[in-house]
């Protein structure tokens, strides 16, 4: 399993969570197996977002997708307050 970490400011929780979810058909058509959404208590002005895929390459295929047709679009990241940082992590064996 591998996971698309991705952390940014926003703008406005409900704006950006209602353009979120309008990309729920797209991440499950990209393999997407799970979701999480998370907030720092002390910062309600950013999200931390887990995507689980099957593969690395998978997860790095999103990630090409939300940098050009999300990210890189102003219509279709509305409350989006900066550059996300994004990284695909894999489990690490201890």
């Amino acid at each position: 399993m591998s996971i698309l970490h991705i952390q940014h400011r926003i703008t406005d929780f409900e704006t950006w969570a209602s353009a979120f979810n309008r990309f729920a058909e797209a991440r499950r058509n990209a393999g997407v197996r799970a979701h999480r959404v998370m907030r720092p208590v002390d910062d309600p002005a950013y999200v931390v977002i887990e995507l689980d895929f099957d593969t690395a390459e998978a997860a790095e295929a999103f990630l090409g997708f939300l940098r050009t047709n999300v990210w890189g679009v102003p219509a279709n990241s509305p409350g989006l307050g900066g550059t996300p940082e994004a990284m695909v992590l894999e489990p690490a064996a201890l």
